[in-house]
């Protein structure tokens, strides 16, 4: 029986999740890592994270964290999603059966084993680039142990049915360029949602109320709103995206909504 027209949208969205990564645990990891948070985080220029022992419950427990970035869900082919979340576990991986390396660096240890769950570290996520490093990404090596289980957890009808209808134009286009868009046909999964009329990637801005203090035009503003689009103007305006249908705010002014 089908249940998924039945089940919240949060529901669904996690099961989705914990079904990747239980599949992964079991393939990749040999189920060695232990259960973890997966949670929805939109960090500017991270795919995702992991943080470990990041959450507790009220008996004492503590649990680690992996977030991903919904933003990139619409943009990057399911394979590359599914990359992010097998990084992370690396990194889980690393801080319970090795010795992490010291803040964000991604160490010998992590890049080695990496390349034996089939994902190249890289610091462009391209050919060519670093091994390890502060800021590193990956490309999936073909024939490699990760593209074979991600072929096997694509082809029994896995997706993650939501994301995130505002990526921003940028994202797209990096979407487009990723090494995720060659290698998707081979696992499935080669379409985005990106290239769906549902999914918004344009700005449109209207000044609704300005400010009544006179402003030094000179001075200039970013202001944010809830879909991480950014607009500039002098400081004082009060603006709303068509979007989302948040406001923008200034920093100094208010604090953007979650």
């Amino acid at each position: 029986m089908d249940t998924t027209s039945t089940q919240s949208p949060t529901a669904q969205n996690y099961a989705e999740l914990q079904r990747a990564y239980d599949h992964f645990n079991r393939v990749l990891f040999q189920d060695k890592l232990p259960a973890c948070l997966i949670t929805l985080q939109r960090e500017k220029r991270t795919c995702g994270y992991f943080s470990q022992e990041r959450f507790a419950d009220l008996d004492g427990r503590t649990t680690d964290e992996i977030a991903l970035n919904p933003a990139y869900f619409a943009v990057v082919p399911l394979v590359e999603t599914m990359q992010t979340l097998v990084h992370e576990m690396a990194h889980q991986w690393q801080f319970h059966f090795g010795k992490p390396g010291r803040g964000r660096y991604h160490n010998d240890e992590w890049a080695a084993r990496m390349e034996a769950l089939g994902l190249m570290p890289s610091s462009t996520g391209k050919p060519g680039g670093k091994r390890t490093g502060d800021h590193m990404a990956d490309y999936a090596i073909e024939g490699g142990d990760f593209l074979q289980a991600c072929a096997e957890l694509i082809t029994h009808d896995f997706r993650l049915s939501w994301y995130d209808r505002f990526p921003g134009e940028a994202l797209v286009a990096a979407g487009q360029q990723s090494e995720g868009m060659r290698l998707s046909a081979a696992v499935g999964g080669g379409s985005t949602p990106a290239q769906s009329e549902n999914v918004k990637t344009h700005l449109v801005v209207r000044p609704t109320v300005a400010s009544a203090a006179a402003a030094n035009k000179s001075n200039r503003a970013k202001y944010s709103c809830a879909c991480s689009q950014s607009v500039w103007g002098k400081p004082g305006l009060r603006l709303r995206c068509e979007l989302c249908e948040s406001s923008f705010i200034e920093p100094r002014f208010g604090t953007l909504p979650a």
